[in-house]
């Protein structure tokens, strides 16, 4: 993109926080010739979670998921190498042997991104930390463990009901995965602002209930963090069902799993307790536990769950979890490109916008980056095709339902599945080949570079195998 590299340097792009999507965000901004002064607070101020002073700094697992590109995080992560992530390029450079996953050494992998980043010509790295929104073209990527400043002016301009201070997430199954010989769709009373059939109910008997809360009650849990433990509204706003449980044995049958309004079709009776799973995105792929937030380590989990009826053999997307995370409502207040859409200079990215995922970060910063360098440069912002798995991330976290948005990692429920039927693995072929001609396609026509031999390298060894 040489032949704009003059366009946007009378110009400056403010990146609040240099983890991974802030970090990739400043290095796509930069290589599309933008200045960009980049602001991470740490050393001088830390987060509870990091350790050090470096930017993209892994606080959790060292894994970035899957490289097979018939997997998602692999489709994902061969788009964005098309793309020429920083991220992915310092995650393979420092990759330690983790069968067909990309697993990193943290230390060598923080001080390579940090490296790049600060070399780069056109990026500044400022250590202080940033209080307020910038009044200048930005992007926010500040992350799960923002700053009380940063936050209380994200209130201010969001609107305190649209900014989440989110702490619990219940589990996400796959609908295939769900028996339906024994749950059953209904909605309580089939009436209200829900219709009829709008939910998946799990009956129980007293006696799997019994089985259930007692299998809740004899499970490990995962020990939280301190600064999480000392969190006074930690349990209160979004309580555990296995601490629910705790506080007496019906607690849970006359909570989250009332069966009030609901009559099992097998027996025409109401069940003594339901579990409810409700849809969770457009194309009724994956459901979502209603209300059953919970802390127990993952192996216990699938166990315990697996005890519902109906849900035996339930695939999980994902477990649930409790920890201290701040998101803003992202339906209500952004658009596909991840612009503000009350402020077209203001982007977010990263967990900030409800993506999960080391690799789903990335390419949030990725796309917020290429389109914050856009607009400086006096063109019009990019949609990513929604069929791409970058673009089906980004369109998750705009087109979602706001009253009930919960943070999403990259997966195939987030596609409409291909009208012929295939088996899984073919499937994720299908999905791949469609998604990588896509984003080659796009990237042609917006003049983005694009390395479409580097991403489709992977496919085809998938394709030959």
């Amino acid at each position: 993109m040489e032949h704009h590299m003059s366009d946007g340097l009378d110009k400056e792009l403010i990146i609040v926080g240099g983890g991974l999507a802030g970090s990739e965000a400043a290095w796509q901004a930069a290589r599309a010739g933008v200045r960009v002064t980049l602001y991470e607070m740490r050393p001088v101020r830390q987060t509870p979670a990091h350790e050090t002073d470096r930017l993209a700094e892994l606080v959790c697992s060292n894994s970035l998921g899957s490289m097979l590109v018939n997997k998602a995080p692999g489709l994902l992560k061969a788009e964005l190498r098309g793309l020429g992530s920083l991220i992915l390029e310092c995650a393979e450079e420092t990759a330690v042997p983790a069968g067909s996953s990309l697993a990193v050494d943290r230390s060598n992998f923080a001080e390579l991104v940090s490296r790049r980043v600060e070399e780069h010509p056109l990026i500044t790295v400022v250590r202080e930390e940033m209080a307020g929104i910038p009044e200048r073209p930005a992007i926010i990527a500040s992350g799960p463990l923002t700053s009380e400043s940063l936050a209380a002016d994200l209130q201010r301009l969001s609107g305190e009901e649209h900014l989440y201070f989110y702490d619990a997430v219940s589990p996400i199954v796959h609908a295939d995965s769900i028996d339906m010989t024994v749950a059953f769709r209904q909605s309580r009373y089939d009436q209200g602002e829900q219709v009829q059939g709008d939910y998946i109910n799990c009956p129980l008997s007293k006696e799997e209930y019994d089985g259930l809360v007692s299998a809740m009650l004899g499970a490990d849990t995962i020990a939280l963090k301190q600064f999480e433990r000392e969190d006074p509204h930690f349990f209160e706003g979004c309580m555990p069902v296995e601490t629910l449980a705790a506080r007496g044995h019906d607690a849970l049958a006359y909570g989250p799993l009332r069966p009030v309004g609901l009559v099992d079709p097998r027996t025409g009776k109401r069940p003594f307790a339901v579990v409810q799973l409700r849809q969770d995105n457009v194309s009724a792929s994956l459901y979502n536990m209603v209300g059953f937030q919970t802390n127990l380590r993952w192996g216990e989990q699938k166990r315990v769950l697996q005890l519902i009826p109906g849900l035996q053999n339930a695939e999980f997307l994902r477990y649930g979890m409790m920890h201290r995370n701040t998101y803003i409502n992202s339906p209500r207040l952004l658009q596909p490109t991840l612009q503000l859409r009350s402020r077209a200079d203001l982007f977010f990215a990263g967990q900030i916008t409800g993506v999960e995922g080391y690799m789903g970060n990335a390419g949030t910063g990725l796309a917020a980056g290429i389109n914050a360098a856009r607009l400086l440069q006096g063109k019009s912002p990019v949609i990513f095709p929604t069929g791409t798995m970058l673009g089906a991330l980004c369109h998750y976290v705009t087109h979602a339902d706001p009253k009930d948005f919960q943070p999403m990692k990259a997966n195939f429920g987030l596609f409409p599945p291909p009208e012929a039927k295939m088996s899984k693995r073919d499937r994720g072929i299908w999905y791949a080949q469609r998604a990588l001609t896509k984003m080659r396609r796009f990237a042609r026509e917006y003049e983005l570079e694009y390395d479409r031999y580097t991403a489709e390298r992977d496919l085809e060894s998938i394709t030959e195998a």
